[in-house]
Formats: C-alpha cells, structure tokens, sequence
C-alpha cells in the first residue's frame, strides 16, 4: 500500500486522486497512498479534506472518506467488492441476476461436500486475491478435486460452461466505455490474456453491454470490468474485476487516460 516516495505538484484546478491510477491524466494530481494520514504534508492534508471528490482513494480509505461524507471514485460499493468472489456471486444471487450455478464450500470433508451438489467437469476457484487467471481450475476428476481442495478451505464452484471466449465489458461512470472478446488459446479454457488468451474486437452484441451496465448499476459499481459469456442463446455474468486490465483500450486504439481526462472534465465520474 506504501506510496511515499511521490513529489506532490499538486494544483488546485486539478482532481486529486490518491493511488497513481490516474498519473498519466495531465488534470489529474496524484498524492500517492499513506498508510497514516499524519504522513501526508499539511497542505497535501487540506487538498483532500477540501477536494470536492477524491479519485481512487484506494481500498483502505474509501470507507474512511465515505464515513465523512466525502464523495470518491470509484464508489465505496466498489471497492467492497474487489477480489471477492463470494460476495459478488451472493450479490448476482440476490439481484437474481443470470449466471452460473455457483456454490461456496466451507470446513472439512469438502470434496464429499461438493459431488453431493456437483457432477464432474466444474470449476473451482480460489474466492479471494486471485486475478489473471490464477487459482482457476477446471476439475475433471477426483484427483483434480483433491488437488484443488488440498489448496484451499474455502471452495469455490462453478458449473462448467462450454466456451471459448467470452465478453469483457468495461464500464466507467455509468456508461460502457470498452467492449471486447476474449478468446482462449488452444487447449485452455480460460481466456484471460495472461493464460494465452487473445483480445477480438469483433461486433460485441448489444444485449451483452446491456446486461453489463445493468449488473454494474444494480450492484453499485461505478468502475468495472464485467466478464459475460454466452452459451447457446442465453448470456451469463460471470464475474466483475475492479482492477481490469488496459490491453483491451490498446488493441482498439483507444488511449485510456486521455478517456479519463474527458471523463472527468465533463464530471461524468
């Protein structure tokens, strides 16, 4: 969390965020994340009780400004879903919002617990901190299931889904700002770029965008890439990422921060 070697040049037309997310946006003055507010010089101290909204707070001060009725982005929503996958699959749950069969596993005896609710192939995944395709795996068996179980005390488990790409829709404000395939590499299911997978920028469908300003909208959030799937003629919400990758701005020729820079001009975020 530790961001103190950050020279402030802070000027008062400028939004102030605290992360370095928005360092490249020439409105934008970053001060960097303090683990103690005292750490902050006075008059960088006074730029965030005084900012009007505070740009990416980070996880640890987006409750503590909320608290005070100071207004952030991303929203505090967002944030207390960061790298959760239990909580957000409870919030599609309750939203009944369209999405895998997706159950949570705790204690002893887990693979009995699971083959009591699931059929070989499914997926499991490590619930909390994991991105980029890490701790996903594809159970095809009871060795897989024992390997994964021996990994984690908390199971995760979705139903298998037969796909080989899916949709990655990204939304800032509360507009689609970015839509794009992911389609996986060869003899992987999964299709984050960072298992091999490849972006495609052909034709998004309009009721996959739809479905993903909905689910951010009904769940609060603000700045957010939401993954969908479509199997058959059904789409599926399949998970959100609040720390989504720029690889898919770039493949388009979409320069993100100067979005950024307009975004917040216009005080649409």
């Amino acid at each position: 969390m530790k961001q103190d070697n950050v020279r402030s040049t802070a000027r008062p037309s400028n939004a102030v965020c605290l992360e370095l997310h928005l360092r490249s946006c020439s409105n934008v003055t970053c001060l960097g994340v303090r683990p103690n507010f005292s750490d902050y010089p006075p008059a960088e101290a006074e730029l965030i009780r005084d900012a009007p909204k505070i740009y990416y707070p980070s996880t640890f001060y987006a409750d503590l400004l909320a608290a005070t009725g100071k207004s952030i982005f991303p929203s505090v929503h967002t944030y207390r879903f960061v790298q959760d996958k239990i909580k957000q699959s409870a919030l599609f749950e309750i939203l009944d919002l369209p999405r895998p069969r997706t159950r949570t596993f705790y204690g002893r005896r887990l693979p009995e617990k699971i083959l009591s609710h699931f059929r070989f192939p499914f997926v499991g995944k490590i619930a909390r901190g994991s991105a980029l395709g890490r701790g996903v795996f594809l159970i095809a068996g009871r060795d897989d299931l024992d390997a994964y179980c021996g990994l984690t005390n908390i199971a995760y488990i979705q139903e298998y889904l037969p796909i080989d790409r899916d949709i990655r829709v990204v939304v800032i404000g509360d507009k689609v700002a970015h839509a794009y395939w992911r389609i996986a590499a060869q003899g992987e299911f999964r299709t984050n770029l960072g298992c091999g997978g490849k972006i495609s920028l052909d034709p998004v469908p309009e009721s996959a965008r739809d479905l993903a300003l909905h689910t951010a909208r009904c769940c609060g959030w603000d700045d957010v890439g939401i993954d969908i799937c479509m199997t058959g003629n059904r789409l599926y919400v399949l998970e959100a990422n609040m720390k989504y990758g720029k690889a898919g701005f770039a493949a388009a020729g979409m320069d993100y921060y100067r979005i950024m820079e307009e975004k917040i001009a216009n005080a649409e975020i």
